[in-house]
């Protein structure tokens, strides 16, 4: 299939005009949506299927991969009705990915999350009801709220789409309590269709997420969660900086390192800089115009190698990368599956390798000890915060706070890992929220007329070439707020960013415009009053059950790690998949294949050489025609050549590496 091209242009660099499809009575097929605004010529596998079920009101479970293409599950047929796609989302970072995604191809969307003020989100609600706004994304805590749930009564929806549906699942690895009340929206919205996505579910989980979401009899699609293309590979070794640099060496192209701590991403990039590969280290402690900067570097292909946290890769469109290696093991599978298949997106051969030694076991457990502290611990975390942000007994703020968790953590002495776990936990019992960073940009909007803005700017001369500069950046600031970028404004100016910002306050104080500082810290809300004493409690009965299945999802990363088994048939029967046959393809399959003969090994050679003189095919073209052994066997044997040399895979096609005898 046709890989994706990258995101944010249709072919030949257009932006598509920006129609109001509500306004209209043209109703687009899903086929003329996808090549209007994406430039697709047709869909991936189930894709189609996913949509017309949607198009028909059926409710619907979709289990697609990583990279499986999700969103245009909903956004398409958000696109062919009139009315508003609300998605529910639980990262704010892939909420703006996604509207800003929307918007380069000309869509109006808006996002809601705990980063905007109540009168931000009246603005936005407002965009929404004048029927500019076809997708209206927001975070579950935001969603059922007596303010939103009044204002989104007004609106015409075609379609609810809950984005990581396994998050409703207390089953799952990433339960969220606010997602439970997701289903709410049925008694407001009754002849809605909803559509639940996710990439990582297993069949109790997906059990779990129709009831828990009340899906009407769904209909279920599941692709495969194998990857043809991706070769898994776990290197058992007492020297991980060498193996690393040994695979670097060996496997060309873009690549990802995850570690666990922020420190060893710088250390690790450094050891790789001094050895001639081009490398940076992300986390999310790194200041945003430095994550921003490196990202785009690597998306570029300008760094090689980001080494990085697993706070990297979530919303990121790069389908070329070719490797991806884990410094430690996951908690989790499920973690495992979603990180290792950024590789390969493109449909070309990638890796996924994980570096092992025997005392990742007990780090691991250490990891499980850490991640559910004692009861005692947590009510301690829990009465420092109220503290710590100076809530009154009973009191619960409606508005989320700016949250400096490393700043929180030294006034109390606490220790960081084990800290950051209560507030894990208090969020999965519903005491509180607690989002990534905003990264929300500074902006303005001037509050004057343009004559009383003439005015203060003759009676405060020095004010003058800042005040032009914003207007001509944000034409639209009297209407508006209007986004300022303020180093790139300092440097326009020849003054320090810091000066930036000071004379902005002073606008602000003067009443001249209204301006918002840059916002990048984490927001932290309390979903219930502050409770007291005996009214703070933790359920101990599901404490204990979610520690145990945390362990379960350890023990089956360990033997992912360790048992001698098919890597790819592991993952696959982990998420409930069975499969007779295995991939041929990892590290386990290959060095099995080495003391065996595989069946009809004449045949398959005559047949790959008979379909490739005729020139250069995809795999999945190659082998359609095969009646021999098993087309798995065949696969393996297509894997065996290019290892060997006798055939290279480019651009997604496979050649003969020389012509054939």
């Amino acid at each position: 299939m046709k890989a994706f091209p990258r995101r944010g242009r249709i072919p030949g660099g257009k932006v598509p005009r920006r129609v109001n499809l509500q306004k209209t009575n043209i109703i687009p097929t899903p086929a003329a949506v996808l090549g209007k605004y994406w430039g697709f010529p047709h869909f991936r596998p189930l894709q189609a299927e996913i949509i017309d079920a949607v198009l028909n009101d059926s409710d619907v479970l979709a289990l697609l991969p990583t990279g499986g293409g999700k969103s245009l599950c909903y956004q398409v047929p958000g696109l062919c009705r009139p009315g508003i796609c609300l998605v529910v989302s639980p990262l704010i970072a892939l909420m703006k990915d996604q509207v800003r995604q929307l918007q380069s191809r000309g869509i109006d969307a808006v996002a809601l999350h705990s980063g905007l003020s109540a009168q931000e989100m009246d603005r936005q609600l407002d965009n929404c009801s004048f029927g500019q706004v076809r997708f209206l994304y927001v975070s579950p805590e935001r969603l059922l709220t007596e303010r939103f749930l009044g204002r989104l009564a007004s609106l015409t929806l075609n379609l609810i789409a809950v984005d990581e549906a396994h998050c409703v699942s207390q089953w799952g690895y990433d339960f969220r309590p606010a997602y439970l009340n997701i289903v709410s929206l049925r008694e407001h919205f009754p002849g809605i269709p909803v559509l639940a996505l996710t990439a990582t579910a297993t069949t109790e989980v997906a059990e779990d997420i129709s009831g828990k979401l009340g899906l009407r009899k769904p209909i279920r699609f599941q692709a495969s969660f194998s990857r043809e293309n991706l070769s898994l590979v776990v290197r058992h070794t007492t020297d991980k900086e060498t193996e690393c640099l040994r695979i670097l060496e060996k496997i060309q192209g873009s690549a990802i390192l995850y570690v666990r701590n922020r420190k060893k991403t710088r250390e690790l990039a450094i050891y790789l800089q001094a050895r001639g590969i081009s490398a940076a280290h992300y986390h999310a402690g790194l200041e945003i115009e430095e994550r921003n900067r490196l990202q785009d570097a690597w998306i570029a292909n300008q760094v090689r190698v980001m080494v990085t946290t697993n706070a990297f890769g979530m919303g990121i469109d790069k389908s070329d990368v070719r490797l991806v290696i884990h410094w430690e093991l996951p908690d989790n599978p499920e973690a495992y599956y979603q990180e290792a298949g950024r590789a390969g997106r493109d449909g070309q051969s990638a890796y996924a390798v994980l570096l092992f030694q025997t005392r990742d076991g007990q780090h691991l457990e250490r990891y499980l000890a850490q991640a559910y502290p004692d009861l005692a611990i947590i009510k301690q975390v829990y009465l420092a915060l109220a503290n710590y942000l100076q809530l009154a007994s009973g009191s619960m703020p409606g508005e989320s706070f700016d949250f400096d968790f490393a700043a929180f953590c030294a006034a109390y002495r606490f220790e960081q890992v084990i800290t950051f776990n209560c507030l894990n936990l208090l969020a999965r019992e519903g005491w509180l929220f607690l989002s990534e960073s905003v990264n929300l940009p500074a902006s303005f909007h001037i509050r004057v007329n343009r004559e009383q803005l003439y005015d203060f700017q003759l009676r405060h001369i020095g004010m003058e070439p800042l005040l032009k500069s914003l207007l001509r950046m944000g034409q639209g600031a009297f209407q508006d707020f209007a986004q300022v970028h303020e180093r790139k404004l300092g440097e326009f100016l020849g003054i320090s960013v810091e000066k930036v910002r000071a004379q902005l306050h002073f606008l602000h104080q003067q009443q001249i415009l209204h301006y918002r500082p840059q916002r990048e810290k984490p927001q932290l809300q309390f979903l219930r009053e502050r409770a007291v004493g005996e009214n703070f409690y933790i359920d101990t009965v599901r404490y204990q059950f979610l520690r145990d299945r945390a362990r379960l999802r350890l023990e089956a990363m360990l033997a992912y790690a360790t048992e001698p088994r098919c890597r790819m048939q592991q993952l696959v029967m982990y998420f409930g998949e069975v499969t007779s046959q295995p991939c041929g393809r990892c590290d386990h399959c290959r060095e099995h294949r080495r003391g065996k003969k595989l069946p009809n090994m004449d045949a398959m050679s005559k047949f790959l050489l008979d379909q490739l003189r005729e020139g250069p095919l995809p795999i999945h073209v190659l082998v359609e025609p095969w009646h021999g052994a098993s087309r798995e066997a065949l696969i393996e044997f297509i894997h065996h050549w290019l290892e060997d040399g006798r055939i290279v895979e480019k651009d997604g096609l496979v050649h003969l590496s020389q012509p054939s005898p």
